[in-house]
């Protein structure tokens, strides 16, 4: 049941699925809120940015105390971000969309990209292991760039 206007104002649905959402949306948009609040503080003023990497996520993501924590953390933020997205999507389309076959249509897509894009990322955080070598490398390489340069010949010549 699609919501009803009374005086200029939207109230919220009667009951059933859009209930649900209706409520949804609004306790998930809190959620988010702190949970992104909490992502921008620790990504970008507890942490300089350059130093967020893969081997800052791996080592969040393992370590033996918080990196459950830290993985499902992030796996709240997206999978509601994701949620909250599709779901605001599917109301707006629906006030469009008033064709029943073009609903159909409109919600099919948007829960089969939701169920995919919710389903590569809890298997992207859940499956996560940590690539010692790979970080090994990048950081015998970072200490070479950074190594200062011996002067060139031509330029201890002059």
């Amino acid at each position: 049941m699609a919501s009803r206007y009374q005086g200029g104002r939207r109230v919220k649905p009667a009951g059933g699925f859009e209930l649900g959402a209706w409520f949804f949306m609004r306790i998930s948009g809190l959620v988010l809120v702190i949970l992104a609040l909490g992502h921008l503080f620790i990504m970008h003023i507890q942490y300089n940015v350059e130093t967020v990497n893969y081997a800052f996520v791996a080592d969040r993501w393992t370590s033996p105390r918080v990196g459950y924590f830290w993985r499902l953390w992030d796996l709240t933020l997206i999978n509601l971000a994701v949620l909250h997205g599709f779901n605001g999507l599917r109301q707006v389309l629906d006030e469009y969309v008033t064709r029943p076959g073009r609903r159909v249509v409109a919600h099919t897509l948007i829960w089969t990209v939701t169920t995919f894009l919710i389903g590569i990322g809890t298997y992207a955080i859940l499956m996560f292991q940590k690539d010692d070598e790979y970080i090994r490398r990048w950081r015998s390489n970072m200490v070479t760039a950074q190594a200062p340069a011996a002067a060139s010949p031509a330029i201890s010549a002059r």
